[in-house]
């Protein structure tokens, strides 16, 4: 009976090995990680170049391999905090190996790099504000009046809230985007969901607990804040509708609310065309609200 040797035993363990790249997207980053003596790149363009051919040959060979943001300033505390030398390229893999288990990733799926970062910077934005939400919520502590646990209270609020809104919403494939204004920031998060089958809802169960917590985020602390729904059917204009965030609850916008909403640029205030095809419409009705939790 043949046996396989060692050599090539190894090349196709080598294969089933999967593997994460952090990646200096920036510039600026680039330029701070040039410090340490081991990292001998002088070029961002030339450094970008390099790892897109890493990760095309890797492909090649059947290896599977994400991209994660490589942090300059959380590298260097991740050093201070276990008293590691930063300027050492086993380091900077220990780093790395962190950042594929509790960073944000993405898959290389063969695309450009100038393709896959803003995918890499919306999931990195994403997480943050999902743990930013958390922290909010578990720092609020119990309300002074019943003792309960106001961000537990409020993301049980949420999960309701968010319920209606989907048992209210028509048939069809539906994009919701929450919205809450803390501290001059907007904390925002998408929900895609599928209910074009009667029946059945399909939705990403990571996407609804990111969204039921900025959701609950705005409860919690009472800031303003709101929910809009875009909803999409075959041979059929798209409906948007929105709700305003009032303390616990979602209070229906008008459909020239929705319209001024949508067609206003955020950043300057100017009007902006209408999509065509697309309606501005009031909400349906989300039926009687038979919880109570404010405080």
């Amino acid at each position: 009976m043949a046996r396989t040797k060692p050599t090539t035993m190894r090349r196709v363990l080598r294969r089933e090995v999967a593997g994460t790249i952090g990646l200096l997207a920036d510039s600026e980053d680039f330029t701070a990680m040039r410090r340490y003596r081991t990292f001998t790149f002088d070029d961002h363009t030339a450094y970008l170049h390099e790892v897109e051919g890493l990760l095309r040959s890797l492909a090649a060979e059947g290896r599977h391999t994400t991209v994660a943001l490589f942090d300059p300033e959380d590298y260097a505390e991740f050093c201070t905090d276990l008293a590691l030398d930063p300027d050492t390229p086993a380091v900077r893999a220990r780093y790395t190996a962190q950042l594929a288990a509790d960073g944000p990733t993405v898959p290389y799926d063969g695309r450009p790099l100038s393709a896959l970062v803003p995918d890499l910077i919306d999931e990195a934005v994403r997480q943050s504000t999902w743990e930013y939400a958390q922290t909010l919520l578990a720092g609020i502590g119990a309300c002074a009046d019943c003792g309960e646990d106001i961000g537990r209270a409020a993301f049980a609020r949420a999960a309701h809230l968010l319920s209606r809104v989907l048992d209210a919403a028509a048939e069809g494939s539906h994009h919701l985007v929450c919205s809450i204004s803390i501290d001059s920031e907007a904390l925002l998060a998408a929900l895609h969901v599928d209910s074009s089958a009667p029946g059945r809802v399909q939705l990403d169960e990571t996407e609804a607990l990111e969204f039921t917590t900025v959701l609950a985020a705005g409860i919690a602390t009472s800031r303003p804040g709101g929910m809009v729904l875009r909803t999409n059917r075959p041979d059929a204009p798209d409906t948007v509708y929105g709700w305003r965030l009032t303390g616990d609850r979602l209070d229906a916008l008008t459909a020239a609310e929705v319209f001024d909403a949508y067609c206003t640029d955020s950043q300057t205030g100017d009007l902006v065309s209408p999509e065509p095809g697309v309606e501005y419409c009031t909400p349906p009705d989300l039926g009687p609200d038979e919880e109570d939790h404010r405080h």
